[in-house]
């Protein structure tokens, strides 16, 4: 307990220097300024209740400041930074993305891979990496739960868990409409509307198009692309979502949802030769509107996804019974030119040519996915309340991939077939006592059973097959305390222990690796506090956890395969603070900050590097068989920024007659990102920034919005990802996106 001892000191530490200048500060709002910037109520154990309440780190995101990024037409990748220790990136384009949590993820790529990080959508886990990248829209709220959530949310969120809450119907007939327009062709339109067709029957409906051309010319101008045109960068997401609630009575309701989307764009655009030896810098071989391939066939994408889901709950008055069945299925596929250039076979003049070809892509995929989970949990605020429950989880995925000649052809070189199977149950309960008026003790245990299954084979060319099957059982479990000093002031603490099931990897046979599960405990303390008479609020974390067995993935090196192995441990610190401010005088702040220290921790652990020694490693090498491997013990995980920052800044100006001026800018910031397991000169990266500004008019009598958005407004080129053939591949953010926003509310 000494590290919980000192974890308790360093959050009361910081809560002290960082409210004294508060309290000094502290005046009386005048009489026409609001007093209080509001509670916010969260779900984070399966019941609301205060953020304050809630006794590990969560936090709130900010949704408007999320509908002003969602503007320019970006995905689920925006979220990167808004939440402190929040990280999200892709190599997959506008779907499959990867979640990190202090810096806690998985940097696999392929759609089968396992991640610490869930993202559960109305009360259904979504499970792959192909489903987490389900559009956000007509969302009620976000929540970002920080550290081991396995008690209530399973087993696969040793890091955490993102939870998003759509908007659900009610009685009354309500709904809103909103359209962007911008450059590149965007187009972002999104609708929800509320009918009620009875006095117990309600119906939501809410739909998203996200459009933008091409925009980027591949100037190859291979026998697939459009001469001297663009035909690179386009997409186009269409997404709808229905929910049918029905309650006979004031004890019994249900709940139905259907979800569909339909995608298809542009996948990564991966840049070849876009650093040079020595420096993390883009050089001149760079240019945001231009790429050279000679295969991927324009980088195509494609996916559609639905979903089935219901809910029941019943009231027996001091419990509640909630069953909660879910159903998603999809199918997917795509190309792409992986190296990003064009072969040195090619015509001189042609472009950034590479040593060799690589591309590849997805012929087809299937997903299916159901889960189960029942739960009874207390009613009211009582002295003890209680839930208990029950999981079942299934999912099947079969994945054809195809690697081809590099060239566009349409027949690939290499073609493999594989099935992989999981199944999971599990029971759980949690309970809460007030010990004292003013403590709170909550404890929560969790037993969960694994089984995962693989069977591929290689369907064109040499031939290969393979079959594994892992398996597991483990228990997690947390204990947490809450005090409150006064009611603007609460303490709290926790110590957690969480589990990710075993990992197969063998998209590209005949490499086929497993990774046995890991295990972790997560140390926490911190305060939730309401400052200046309730016009501010401040959150802060201290937090220490370390993990056994820890999952890594080993990416490339000179072929582009996957790897799993286990790294003895891996250890994680940091500090967390976000809060928001009324300021006065029309002015709002809001923002966070993160510092994430994360280390790998295996004197023994050697990994390959970049091909032929391009970059510039500065790990210790091993030579094994004639083949040079990093020494990685010490080096921090994979994309896990050491620093991250953000702030939104709201300006409100009254105009008479209910109308009012309204200005806000959002910045976000990530610091010392170390893309591989290995460290190098030129995959290792400083400070990085993103900014935004909307501004516009509304009138509040008719629920009439006009605004003006930018996006990326300083043009930031900022390397978000890399593949480490021979030829420091990179690829980068989103350009520059403006344009006019109008919404109505009914």
């Amino acid at each position: 307990m000494k590290r919980l001892s000192l974890l308790a000191v360093t959050a009361s530490t910081l809560a002290i220097a960082v409210a004294a200048p508060a309290f000094a500060q502290s005046t009386t709002p005048a009489a026409d300024e609001p007093a209080s910037v509001g509670d916010i109520v969260v779900t984070a154990q399966r019941r609301s209740e205060s953020i304050r309440d809630v006794p590990f780190a969560v936090t709130a995101m900010n949704i408007e400041t999320l509908a002003a990024v969602n503007a320019g037409g970006a995905d689920i990748l925006a979220l990167a930074g808004r939440v402190p220790s929040l990280q999200v990136e892709s190599s997959n384009g506008r779907y499959a993305p990867r979640f990190y949590i202090r810096g806690y993820g998985n940097v696999d790529f392929d759609f089968t891979a396992s991640q610490p990080v869930s993202v559960v959508m109305d009360d259904v886990v979504l499970e792959s990496v192909y489903l987490k990248g389900f559009p956000l829209f007509d969302v009620q709220q976000m929540e970002v739960l920080r550290g081991p959530q396995g008690t209530l949310f399973g087993r696969n969120t040793p890091a955490g868990v993102v939870k998003v809450d759509t908007v659900k119907p009610g009685a009354e007939f309500e709904g809103f409409g909103k359209i962007a327009a911008g450059n590149y062709g965007s187009v972002r339109a999104e609708t929800g509307v509320t009918v009620p067709v009875n006095d117990t029957v309600s119906v939501r409906i809410a739909g998203l198009w996200n459009h933008r051309d091409d925009w980027v010319n591949n100037a190859y101008d291979a026998a697939f692309a459009k001469p001297n045109g663009e035909e690179l960068g386009n997409f186009e997401d269409r997404a709808i979502r229905g929910h049918l609630a029905w309650t006979p009575n004031d004890r019994l309701s249900v709940l139905g949802t259907l979800q569909f989307r339909d995608y298809a764009g542009t996948g990564t655009l991966n840049r070849a030769n876009a650093l040079t030896k020595g420096s993390n810098k883009l050089n001149d071989n760079y240019d945001r509107d231009t790429v050279y391939y000679d295969g991927g066939r324009n980088n195509f994408q494609k996916q559609n996804t639905q979903s089935q889901s219901l809910q029941v709950a019943y009231d027996f008055g001091d419990m509640t019974l909630t069953g909660v069945i879910g159903s998603f299925q999809g199918e997917s596929m795509g190309n792409g030119d992986i190296d990003g250039g064009v072969s040195f076979t090619a015509p001189a003049g042609a472009g950034y040519a590479t040593p060799f070809r690589v591309e590849s892509g997805t012929d087809h995929s299937d997903l299916v996915q159901n889960t189960f989970e029942l739960r009874l949990a207390s009613n009211g605020n009582n002295r003890l309340n209680w839930q208990v429950g029950a999981f079942a989880f299934s999912d099947r995925f079969n994945l054809v991939s195809n690697t081809y000649g590099g060239t566009g052809a349409l027949a690939p070189t290499k073609q493999t077939d594989i099935v992989q199977k999981s199944e999971s149950w599990s029971v759980f309960g949690q309970a809460n006592y007030q010990l004292t008026e003013a403590l709170k003790i909550t404890g929560g245990l969790r037993y969960t059973e694994d089984e995962r299954t693989y069977n591929g084979s290689i369907t064109i060319g040499a031939p290969g097959t393979g079959q594994v099957a892992v398996s597991d059982e483990q228990v997690s479990w947390d204990i947490s305390a809450l005090y409150e000093v006064n009611p603007n002031w609460n303490l709290f603490a926790r110590v957690a222990h969480g589990y990710r099931g075993p990992s197969i990897q063998g998209r590209n046979l005949p490499v086929l690796t497993t990774a046995d599960s890991e295990t972790a405990m997560s140390y926490e303390a911190g305060f939730k506090a309401r400052l200046w008479d309730g016009r501010a609020r401040l959150n802060a974390t201290a937090y220490f956890y370390e993990v056994d067995d820890m999952q890594f993935t080993a990416i490339g090196g000179i072929d582009n395969s996957n790897r799993l192995l286990n790294a003895q441990k891996g250890e994680g610190k940091g500090i967390e603070i976000d809060g928001d401010v009324y300021l006065g005088a029309g002015f709002t702040f809001a923002g966070g900050f993160a510092w994430n220290a994360t280390e790998i921790k295996d004197n023994d652990l050697l990994v390959a590097i970049c091909g032929n020694h391009l970059c510039t490693i500065t790990d210790p090498i091993q030579n094994v068989n004639g083949t040079d491997r990093a020494n990685i013990n010490g080096n921090p995980f994979p994309n896990a920024p050491e620093y991250s920052a953000n702030f939104t800044l709201s300006y409100v100006r009254p105009l008479g007659n209910d109308q009012e001026l309204f200005a806000a800018t959002d910045w976000v910031m990530q610091k010392n990102t170390n893309l591989f397991l290995y460290e190098s000169k030129e995959f290792m990266f400083g400070t990085q920034f993103e900014g935004g500004l909307r501004a516009g008019w509304r009138d509040l009598s008719r629920d009439l919005e006009v605004a003006g958005y930018v996006r990326n407004i300083t043009d930031e080129d900022n390397i978000i990802g890399a593949i480490d053939f021979n030829n420091l591949t990179v690829f980068v953010n989103e350009p520059r996106m403006y344009g006019i926003e109008v919404s109505k509310r009914f």
